[in-house]
């Protein structure tokens, strides 16, 4: 498949956005803020991960507020991660001096003291000497609402009518409008400090003076370091499966154990394109791909943490006999209602800017097999299920043994017509599989006789009429010959033997058709309407679970080196968002849990293969 041009921005608007890859994460696993390479805070919400934006530059560059902290002469920058944890340093490299900027948010264990919500900035001169500036410019709600600027106590503060935030400096800060703003030269071995706080509700306005900003940077880094040395892993790709693993817990939301499926909303699929969601939720789909990875490289309070979200929050709606919701808020709310920022013109241009999910009220099969294989995987490699998550087992399962056969919008979210997509069929047989294995293993109570008879239809209605003969692969729906990248979870969910040749056959032809140089689209929307206008990048989930269909079928080398070119489209950080465009440029939202849980799943694997 060839991919579709985006529609392209002016020269004048490439200038003023920083793209997607050129950006870093920080977070103190209730919020998240990205940092551009040139030193622009361009995203945050405050106070937690689905709070209306402080700054959404990224989403529009002149209404969307931004925290610039940069040189003021020409640098080259280069951006990297304090080594094992998730403190993000730029350093700027010009004529006279050197300079770096130090972003982090502390983690503290004080649950008073986790309401500041407090982002520092700690700028540094470590050659010669800098001119440097600043300008906070924040646009609370979204850019919808006013605020005031003043000073008080030595601090800037900014009042909004929903929110407060009080800027330390340990130089001299000016008002200008709704702005705040520095100028100030450092020479080698000086040192500026720069702190944003959430004030109000209990939280009073606290300086951040140079000392204890350095004490801070110290805490954080034992903190991430010592959550990391938790790791088992100890395969090949150590440095990227590692980052993969810091940046799940940094889009953790620790009051609840909620992973949201990326810190930001809107960033395109297609610049220019409508393809821009809101994915600041946890989805049900998400469940068992955390569980596995966490499990895998022995983060259990995670994966405790992450079961008791699920069990505490996720029930059918309506009682036994309705299905379940697709996401949750991470406080577990069930509704997330869908609208649009007509007053952001979004990255690049890219409207509209959506906040809310209406995707929430679809009807997708597929999470019952992903909710229900992973309590099967916490129960093998965490601690065995209670009575109660037993009890919603058998509930679940009784509902998908009735539900099974039922079109519906599937794993992509289609807002097309509904379909009987493979995959939701898929996963329907991994949610009775995976129950009748628990209830074999811990002699639980259970209905095995019709688990296994609907277990079995759903088998032989896949073999059925899920594969066509004409194309000799499994396809994406029934009644149609449209290949789906999602068919690459048959073998990798167990439900068909990664050699078997009906399987061989299929990898070829969607190695054929949707793989481009080891990267993998989900769908051609042209073969296969999706109700939505333009085209995609291709989906960097699918060509991680590409390279874990190919190590299963034994084609190692392949595996291997496909691996190896996916790596290559990472940032420089390692980060990934959701979509490889094109020219290789990273789109979608970002970074993007599902995309760094294929990596993890797919290292493990590889590295399992070779040995």
């Amino acid at each position: 498949m060839t991919a579709g041009v985006s529609l392209r921005p002016s020269k004048a608007d490439a200038l003023r956005y920083t793209p997607i890859a050129e950006h870093g994460l920080i977070g103190d696993m209730r919020t998240a803020a990205l940092v551009g390479t040139n030193g622009t805070i361009d995203w945050y919400c405050c106070t937690r991960f689905d709070a209306p934006s402080v700054f959404a530059a990224i989403l529009d560059a002149d209404r969307g507020g931004a925290f610039e902290l940069a040189p003021d002469v020409p640098a080259r920058t280069k951006q990297f991660y304090f080594p094992d944890t998730n403190i993000l340093i730029t350093r700027f490299f010009a004529d006279n001096g050197v300079g770096e900027v130090q972003d982090f948010m502390p983690i503290v264990d004080d649950s008073r003291e986790a309401d500041r919500h407090r982002l520092i900035r700690r700028v540094l001169c470590v050659r010669g000497s800098l001119p440097f500036s600043a300008r906070v410019a924040p646009r609370f709600d979204y850019g919808r609402s006013a605020h005031t600027v003043q000073a008080r106590q030595g601090q800037t503060v900014f009042d909004s009518p929903s929110l407060s935030l009080a800027l330390t400096s340990s130089v001299p800060v000016e008002i200008d409008g709704p702005d705040a703003r520095s100028s100030f030269t450092l020479s080698e071995g000086d040192t500026a400090v720069f702190a944003l706080d959430r004030i109000g509700d209990g939280v009073e306005l606290r300086a951040c003076p140079l000392m204890e900003a350095e004490e801070l940077f110290g805490t954080t880094v034992h903190y991430w370091r010592r959550w990391l040395s938790k790791s088992r892993y100890r395969g090949r790709w150590r440095e990227m499966v590692h980052r993969s693993a810091l940046t799940l817990k940094l889009l953790t939301y620790a009051p609840t154990g909620a992973i949201v499926a990326a810190p930001t909303t809107s960033l395109p699929e297609q610049v220019g394109g409508e393809r821009n969601w809101d994915y600041r939720y946890a989805w049900v789909r998400d469940a068992a791909f955390c569980i596995y990875a966490l499990l895998r490289l022995g983060f259990t309070d995670e994966a405790k943490s992450f079961v008791h979200f699920l069990s505490e929050n996720i029930s059918p709606r309506g009682g036994p006999d309705a299905p379940l919701q697709i996401m949750y808020g991470i406080d577990g709310r069930s509704d997330l209602p869908e609208s649009e920022l007509h007053h952001l013109e979004g990255h690049l241009g890219s409207s509209p800017v959506r906040i809310g999910n209406s995707a929430v009220n679809q009807l997708q099969l597929d999470i019952y097999g992903a909710l229900i294989d992973s309590l099967y995987l916490y129960d093998k490699w965490g601690e065995p299920l209670s009575s109660k998550h037993w009890d919603t087992v058998g509930t679940l399962v009784n509902w998908v043994c009735d539900n099974w056969d039922q079109p519906d919008e599937g794993i992509w979210e289609t807002r097309g017509k509904i379909q009987n997509f493979l995959y939701s069929q898929l996963m329907c047989w991994v949610a009775i599989e995976r129950a009748m294995r628990i209830a074999t293993h811990r002699g639980l109570p259970a209905d095995m006789l019709r688990w296994a008879q609907a277990r079995d239809a759903i088998y032989r209605r896949i073999m059925e009429r899920g594969w066509s003969p004409e194309r000799k692969a499994f396809v994406q729906h029934e009644g149609d010959d449209v290949l789906d990248a999602s068919v690459l979870m048959m073998p990798l969910a167990k439900f068909i033997s990664p050699t078997d040749p009906k399987w061989l056959s299929t990898l070829d032809a969607l190695g054929e058709e949707l793989v481009s140089d080891s990267l993998v689209y989900r769908y051609d929307p042209r073969n296969s309407p999706d109700g939505l206008r333009g085209e995609e990048g291709t989906f960097s989930i699918c060509s991680f679970w590409y390279v874990e269909a190919l190590s299963r079928a034994g084609r190692v080398d392949e595996a291997r080196l496909a691996f190896e070119k996916m790596l290559t489209y990472g940032n420089h950080l390692g980060l990934y968002a959701e979509e490889i465009g094109h020219t290789g440029e990273q789109i979608g939202n970002f970074p993007q849990a599902f995309t760094h849980l294929a990596l993890i799943s797919a290292a493990f694997n590889l590295d399992r293969a070779l040995g």
